[in-house]
């Protein structure tokens, strides 16, 4: 088959304009992650139409922007102080749990009043909690780009929020499967439960068994072959995450970062990993998000319902998550600095979305907004966190 070397063009389209765009929101005193989202929306079918997830050439850069994903969560993981992370994990439980339960509810009420849906009928039913399974996932990629900028990504909130997007992701797989069985009983809940058990396992086992290799990393340190096998590691339990278990490859990305976090050579292999992210894969992966939206074919009542379900998707996971961490103990600043981390929705969103196609539980009109609900959430996410940690920055300059 003949090389199609298109790729290499769009590749460089995209690098320069994320990295203009990002330094002219940073000369706004935006966030530069929200210029590379832009330079995608830009760039692709809503406005320029220059480049195109689809086809083959499509494809490489959506593996490209999945590599970009998992470097960053990795990274995230590298940086994540584990002390920090047990001590919170309590209050990233609760904040997940109800992060999930008001979206779930927020969702399906405004589906089922919008679209007049009769609740006593039981496909009608299962419709309304199925939109409201699309809004309980969390995308935190965006969110740990975001608190890295600002240097927040290791600080209380900023691990409560990783530790909380990770637990969502887990229960909104289980909340997923259960409302699947519901309408599909090819799909086993008890099956899901079982595999998220033995995957908590793994991870307990592979936990030990870096802790008591670590000598011998150690030995390798400030050498390329540490920084090698430590990817090779991220990816390796990225795919068994995926493949293996149904849980998001992220999540086994960063697992492989959190279970280095403490040894010698996380310092240089962060080092190593951030170069290749930031100045290449970060900037393939955020462009991908603003090169998925393409808003035609709209009419004016899904247009109204976009519009409602995106404000309800915001609201919900900032109420949601931030009582949660306010219900353990953290101030109102705190708290409403967690629930704006948990806002952004993403690819999770996305599959669940699918999964619903397939089920016969979200039309094909129901689509786009959900698209539109990822895209806004994740623009203004960054925006949000930005402004919630304005106090912090003039305190710094006043100091």
């Amino acid at each position: 088959m003949e090389m199609n070397y298109q790729f290499l063009l769009w590749i460089a389209l995209i690098l320069i304009s994320t990295k203009l765009l990002g330094l002219l929101c940073k000369s706004i005193n935006l966030p530069e992650v929200v210029g590379a989202l832009l330079a995608g929306v830009i760039l692709g079918p809503s406005a320029l139409n220059l480049i195109t997830m689809d086809g083959q050439t499509g494809s490489i850069l959506e593996y490209m922007a999945e590599m970009g994903v998992i470097f960053l969560m990795f990274s995230a993981g590298l940086d994540t102080d584990l002390k920090e992370l047990k001590a919170n994990i309590g209050a990233s439980f609760v904040t997940a749990l109800i992060g999930v339960i008001v979206p779930l509810i927020g969702g399906a009420l405004c589906y089922g009043l919008f679209f007049h849906a009769d609740f006593s009928d039981y496909d009608e039913f299962l419709k309304c909690i199925f939109v409201g399974v699309v809004l309980t996932a969390t995308s935190v990629s965006i969110t740990v780009e975001t608190l890295r900028e600002m240097g927040k990504l290791s600080g209380k909130v900023g691990t409560t929020i990783l530790g909380a997007a990770i637990i969502d992701d887990i229960l909104g797989m289980v909340v997923l499967a259960v409302v699947s069985s519901m309408k599909d009983t090819s799909v086993k809940p008890s099956v899901v439960l079982m595999k998220i058990a033995l995957y908590a396992v793994l991870i307990v086992v592979l936990f030990l068994i870096c802790s008591r290799m670590e000598f011998v990393l150690e030995k390798g340190d400030h050498k390329r072959r540490v920084a090698i096998f430590a990817i090779a590691f991220c990816f390796i339990l990225a795919y068994i995450s995926e493949v293996g278990f149904g849980i998001a490859d992220i999540t086994g990305a960063y697992f492989a970062g959190v279970m280095l976090c403490q040894s010698k050579i996380k310092g240089y292999v962060d080092i190593k990993i951030h170069d290749v992210s930031t100045v290449f894969f970060s900037c393939i992966f955020f462009a991908s998000v603003g090169l998925k939206v393409s808003l035609g074919g709209m009419n004016t009542k899904i247009w109204i319902f976009a519009v409602l379900l995106t404000l309800v998707a915001i609201v919900t996971k900032m109420v949601g998550c931030g009582l949660g961490a306010k219900i353990c103990g953290f101030t109102w600043k705190e708290s409403f600095r967690t629930g704006i981390g948990m806002i952004s929705r993403g690819e999770v969103a996305l599959i669940v979305a699918e999964k619903g196609r397939q089920c016969g539980l979200i039309s094909e009109d129901l689509f786009a907004p959900i698209i539109l609900v990822v895209i806004i959430t994740t623009l203004v996410t960054p925006i949000f966190l930005k402004w919630a940690f304005k106090s912090d920055e003039k305190q710094a300059v006043q100091a």
